[in-house]
């Protein structure tokens, strides 16, 4: 490429770098860096993270190890958690439903898990499934550090797919009052279709989806707003550490199989 042609596209490559700095941002550090630092260690992200929540944060303490894994996320490496501002309205919409059984798709690292372990009612359940075993095994250990037993949170290590089917007969979940999707966000529109075909939504249940703006679920939206089974609501927010990439957590109320 000659001189000239270089410079007349100079001014396009610095208006796009310009106006997508955050995701070019977004992307070395969640992609580039994280690679880097996975192939120096031997270790995935969860495990670091872990690590440094053991030395930093009050075992039995969920609020002090939620706040270690944001500060570890903010000034060490970013962690790509659900994070403080969608935080609290997981725990607000938890709280204000009181469900007595609710299904987690997608554990990670086990933020999320915590805040709803922490704003369950009196003798309610969580449920949560994470399909790589190694990220499970960090997120059992986070969860049993924050003081939550087996009977209050039960982590299956297993693809949603597989798992959804066999909830009734094999985990005793009749149905689940509230549902979080947090896994993949191109699997949410089959997980509820699988979900409603097993009738493990009574009437009034929520369906909670993260990440449904970035990266997005136009499938999952398009569906759950023209079924007509669903009512649905959208909390707008940003991501962690980049406010100006919007995302959002999709809520929708099941009216029931209609």
């Amino acid at each position: 490429m000659s001189p000239a042609i270089a410079l007349a596209f100079l001014p396009l490559v610095v208006t796009l770098l310009v106006r997508y700095r955050h995701y070019f941002r977004l992307l070395v550090r969640m992609v580039l860096l994280r690679s880097l630092r996975d192939c120096l260690s031997g270790l995935q992200i969860e495990e670091r993270a872990f690590s440094y929540v053991l030395t930093h944060a009050l075992p039995g303490d969920p609020s002090h190890i939620l706040t270690t894994l944001d500060h570890w996320s903010s000034h060490c490496e970013y962690l790509g958690h659900m994070g403080p501002v969608k935080g609290q309205i997981l725990m607000r919409l938890v709280e204000e439903k009181a469900p007595a059984c609710v299904l987690e798709l997608g554990t990670h690292c086990g933020y999320s898990t915590l805040l709803i372990a922490r704003a369950l009612p009196p003798g309610g359940r969580l449920l949560t499934v994470e399909w790589n075993p190694r990220t499970a095994a960090v997120a059992e250990k986070l969860i049993r550090l924050a003081g939550f037993d087996e009977h209050t949170v039960e982590l299956i290590v297993s693809s949603s797919e597989e798992v959804i089917p066999r909830l009734r007969t094999q985990y005793r979940l009749s149905q689940a009052d509230l549902v979080l999707l947090a896994h993949r966000p191109r699997c949410y529109l089959r997980d509820l279709q699988l979900l409603e075909a097993h009738a493990l939504l009574p009437a009034g249940a929520t369906v909670l989806a993260d990440h449904v703006l970035f990266p997005g679920a136009p499938r999952f939206l398009q569906y759950a707003k023209s079924c007509g089974r669903y009512r649905c609501r959208l909390h707008h927010s940003g991501l962690p550490d980049f406010p100006a990439i919007k995302d959002g957590i999709a809520q929708l109320t099941y009216a029931g199989p209609g």
